[in-house]
């Protein structure tokens, strides 16, 4: 058993978990507009699902404005209604083949509603990364019985393990932090 490999493996796993949170985080809306808000809405274009960056530009001319300019006239409509029926709780409106989106103030209930929704990713991000750690932690017990590693190397490693742990899942409370200062800022 190669330790640093498993460490490599280890971090590997926990750095997709936390890339997955910021992914989440970059969906939820806050009062500004940003282009990554729209990352997330896939529209039914040509009889198959197309994300939206896929068929126009996603632009920010304003703190609190998007615009899609759709490359094909035909999915103008299309794009319109995908983004209204969104959970966003946007209301575009087309301009030739301009989708303008008004990013509004978000109210106080909304936000905290999406903090808790903030909340929720990070749990589940924290989730993942303890499914990594029980794994890691079996792999070593295993490599442990089966000879590969000392009774003492197993505590070493098992602390190492909890470390990188701990270091994720201070990380995610920070993205988290920084995530809800971010919504609740008005």
């Amino acid at each position: 058993m190669d330790i640093n490999s498993v460490k490599k493996d280890i971090n590997r796993r926990m750095e997709g978990a936390l890339e997955v949170l910021h992914t989440e985080f970059s969906g939820l809306r806050t009062g500004r507009a940003s282009a990554s808000l729209l990352d997330q809405i896939t529209i039914e274009a040509y009889g198959q699902p197309t994300p939206l960056n896929q068929v126009g530009t996603v632009g920010v001319p304003e703190p609190r404005l998007l615009t899609v300019q759709v490359w094909d006239k035909g999915l103008v409509a299309v794009v319109e209604k995908t983004i209204r029926d969104s959970d966003l709780g946007l209301n575009p409106s087309s301009d030739g083949q301009l989708v303008r989106i008004p990013i509004p103030p978000l109210s106080e209930e909304r936000r905290v509603e999406l903090t808790k929704i903030a909340g929720r990713y990070a749990e589940e991000a924290k989730v993942a990364i303890r499914n990594v750690r029980r794994h890691a932690m079996d792999d070593l017990k295993k490599a442990e019985k089966g000879g590969d590693i000392s009774q003492d190397e197993h505590r070493d490693y098992d602390g190492e393990v909890q470390e990188l742990t701990d270091d994720y899942v201070k990380k995610m409370d920070e993205a988290l932090n920084n995530k809800e200062q971010e919504i609740m800022q008005v």
